[in-house]
């Protein structure tokens, strides 16, 4: 099955395509800020990874299998070569796309994520968003109310609000397969598979104040990359994209141009 995407930016085929890979919990919208600077130069792939937004459900929720799912969509829409940038989970996926078909990558961009192997850091989301999913609400203002109990950080609760939303019988309900997640979870924090040095040329973007890339992981970075550069973003966060987006869309746009 082919992942949910959104094309914007340049026509197909016209222009160099990149890849736009969320992070979790997230969707297609969550990297718009950075799809609508690179569209006057690029196509612009917004894409759902496997359980989340409109993409497929499955069991199946490992690095690989997502990975796979990016080279499917690559071959469906006759893209030979790509650039892919990646947000947290998404930036892992975008790694082990790399990892498996080093050729389809033309450059890297991996964002406030390392190829290591992470502690758990989600518990009080994933209570929250069970909490949610166990209550009948009418509106995303209400799922709010039962969210403040697990989470202080409006700016957290808005982003994952995002993808609360109506099915078909009118229920207001979380878009990403929340029990799978959570059975994967272990999965999803660990690392990915590396089976050697990719060559391709990379750029890891780490928000200062982000503890998700730290100086004991550069030697992981360089022995699965080989050809990375690391830029850090000033007064950013993990969610350095949203807190810096000049910075960030400007570091990526040199990067790749």
């Amino acid at each position: 099955m082919l992942l949910n995407y959104k094309l914007s930016g340049q026509p197909l085929g016209s222009a160099e395509p990149v890849v736009l890979l969320h992070g979790l919990f997230g969707s297609l919208e969550n990297l718009n800020i950075i799809a609508r600077a690179l569209s006057e130069s690029f196509t612009v792939i917004n894409l759902d990874l496997r359980n989340h937004g409109q993409s497929f459900k499955s069991d199946v929720m490992d690095y690989p299998s997502m990975a796979q799912d990016v080279l499917t969509l690559l071959d469906h829409l006759e893209i030979d070569k790509a650039h892919l940038v990646g947000h947290s989970m998404g930036g892992k996926v975008a790694m082990q796309v790399a990892m498996l078909d080093e050729n389809k990558i033309n450059k890297l961009v991996v964002m406030d994520i390392a190829p290591v192997d992470y502690h758990p850091r989600h518990d009080a989301i994933i209570q929250a968003l069970n909490a949610v999913a166990a209550t009948p609400v009418a509106s995303r203002s209400e799922a709010d109310t039962v969210m403040q109990t697990y989470i202080e950080e409006q700016g957290v609760r808005g982003f994952l609000l995002k993808s609360l939303a109506k099915d078909e019988q009118g229920v207001l309900t979380w878009r990403f397969n929340l029990a799978v997640i959570e059975a994967n979870y272990d999965k999803i924090i660990s690392n990915i598979n590396t089976t050697h040095s990719c060559l391709c040329d990379t750029l890891f973007l780490k928000g200062n104040n982000s503890d998700y890339i730290l100086a004991e992981h550069r030697d992981a970075i360089m022995q699965s990359f080989s050809n990375a550069r690391a830029k850090i973003i000033q007064g950013a966060g993990h969610w350095l994209h949203a807190e810096k987006p000049q910075a960030v869309n400007r570091s990526i746009i040199d990067f790749i141009q």
